[in-house]
């Protein structure tokens, strides 16, 4: 009997290796030892691989590992795993998203207590300096002290459990749960982010993407108050490093505990200067406990790959041509990009998504909602939402995935529309494919349009009148933004929609100045 080829690229716990050893229909290879270029020599064999962030899946591994069926990152990130390379070529790309949980709650505890009473300092004051001086070490309690806590996930909603036993005051801002999740664990619910910035103590749990990288810089900082404590133990960048350091030196920001930097490794990093940090290099998930279930669960996975059992925890759909017909693929990519347009432009707790396909691709309309899922929740939930557990998450949301089919699809061939309600309020998008791949966006709200489903977005909507788009012109020149593509709808009550398509990122202030336009009804930001 031919064997499952298992080969482990990266260094991870002797229990998963013991697994994998163990089992008699498995051909297990370790070379987390062997050079990186010389790993292109040996992954040709693999069936599946293990992977960690030592090694680049790019397309020069991909394009040796032409046996792989299945990766394994053993771990949460996949910043260093090309995933869309890796589904054009059948290949299932799994992570482990929940192992290290506990490990980086516990570590934000760590971070936290070490800030407020200034702990580092205090023990090398007297291990290293042998300096016994009580009298110049006084600290802060926990207790009484309103802690923010940025995004109440899994491990955001285990920080303000862990913070009520210390008798703290916790709120949580994160538009896309339901309050009840906070309310139920005694944590007070703000859709005002100012309520976050007015805490002692503030602690960032959320995935890194266009909305959050950089999501507290200098105008948040300074709304801050004085002698404020920041934690990051999630991602690099979510605080903007340059406004932190400024904030630090100033005294604004009284302490920051950091485990993660913009770039890694951050032995240079002008943070490490100053003498009111508390730094660790990227341990949120090196725990024994941790490293334990991360190597047993990448284990499973992998041999559960290897026999075709399952694919837990799947990032991607491999797309094989031979299985699926050329004019469906543009219409899955279109309905998960008018998921996620969809959720940028409604930003809420989402109550339920509604899917129609229109004409021939009406007939798979299971795998439409499957994509227009992941696509809504991907705005929330970054790369812990995935094609295999989207209808699990939205379950347990309460989300409601409604489909339908028709026949007809009006003037097309084939049409998707999607709808998605959040307690805000409702967004309808509809978009087609041409030729097999020119995807566009045909309406949106009710005004018809032809939008490219690419790029940064400006929706403003208007109340139809003279001089409009010329002011729109002006406020966006005068801040440098270039038009790259400019799209009018309009409709019979005196109202129209312009998707704006623009070359640069465009700031909050130049979206303030477009909504205080008399005309204006709302302005949103998409970035697709």
């Amino acid at each position: 009997m031919k064997k499952h080829v298992v080969m482990v690229c990266d260094h991870i716990h002797e229990s998963g290796l013991e697994m994998l050893a163990s089992q008699p229909d498995i051909e297990y290879i370790n070379v987390a030892d062997l050079p990186k270029d010389e790993l292109l020599n040996v992954i040709g064999k693999a069936d599946v691989a293990i992977t960690r962030s030592s090694t680049e899946v790019n397309s020069a591994f991909l394009e040796a590992a032409s046996n792989l069926k299945a990766l394994v990152r053993a771990g949460v990130g996949v910043d260093n795993v090309d995933i869309d390379g890796c589904s054009k070529r059948g290949i299932i790309v799994m992570n482990v998203p929940t192992a290290n949980t506990i490990a980086a709650v516990e570590l934000t505890m760590a971070h936290m207590l070490a800030c407020m009473r200034a702990f580092p300092y205090a023990h090398n004051h007297l291990k290293l300096d042998r300096v016994w001086k009580r009298e110049k070490w006084y600290g802060y309690e926990l207790k009484d002290k309103k802690l923010g806590i940025i995004g109440f996930g899994n491990i955001g909603s285990r920080v303000g459990k862990r913070a009520k036993t210390f008798e703290m005051d916790v709120i949580t801002y994160d538009p896309y749960i339901d309050p009840s999740k906070a309310t139920d664990l005694g944590v007070e619910y703000t859709t005002n982010f100012d309520d976050i910035l007015a805490c002692d103590i503030i602690t960032i749990h959320t995935p890194k993407n266009q909305e959050t990288i950089g999501m507290i810089g200098k105008k948040e900082i300074e709304k801050m108050k004085e002698g404020v404590v920041l934690i990051n133990c999630a991602r690099g960048g979510l605080y903007d490093e340059e406004a932190l350091y400024e904030g630090l030196k100033s005294g604004k920001i009284r302490f920051a505990g950091l485990d993660v930097f913009v770039k890694e490794p951050a032995t240079d990093n002008p943070l490490l200067d100053l003498d009111n940090v508390t730094v660790t290099p990227h341990l949120g998930a090196n725990t024994y406990e941790s490293q334990y279930k991360i190597a047993t669960q990448a284990a499973q996975q992998a041999l559960d790959a290897a026999r075709g059992i399952s694919y837990p925890n799947a990032l991607n759909l491999p797309i094989r041509e031979s299985e699926i017909p050329a004019f469906v693929k543009p219409y899955l990519e279109l309905t998960q990009k008018i998921g996620f347009l969809a959720a940028q432009a409604n930003k809420g707790a989402i109550k339920s998504i509604k899917i129609v396909g229109e004409g021939g691709i009406g007939e798979y309309i299971d795998s439409l909602a499957t994509f227009a899922t992941v696509g809504a929740l991907k705005e929330s939930l970054g790369e812990t939402i995935n094609y295999v557990n989207a209808d699990f998450v939205a379950k347990e949301r309460g989300i409601d995935i409604i489909k339908e089919s028709s026949p007809t699809a009006g003037a097309y061939k084939s049409s998707v529309r999607l709808k998605l309600t959040t307690d805000k309020e409702v967004v309808e998008i509809a978009g087609t494919s041409f030729n097999e791949d020119v995807q566009r966006i045909v309406e949106i709200n009710g005004f018809a349009l032809d939008v490219e489903p690419k790029g940064r977005m400006i929706l403003f909507k208007n109340t139809d009148v003279p001089g409009v788009i010329g002011d729109v012109g002006q406020i966006l020149a005068k801040h440098h933004v270039n038009i790259a593509d400019f799209r009018l709808g309009r409709d019979k009550t005196g109202l129209a929609l312009a998707v704006i398509i623009v070359d640069n990122d465009v700031s909050e202030e130049v979206l303030r100045e477009l909504d205080a336009l008399e005309a204006s009804i709302y302005v949103k930001y998409v970035i697709l």
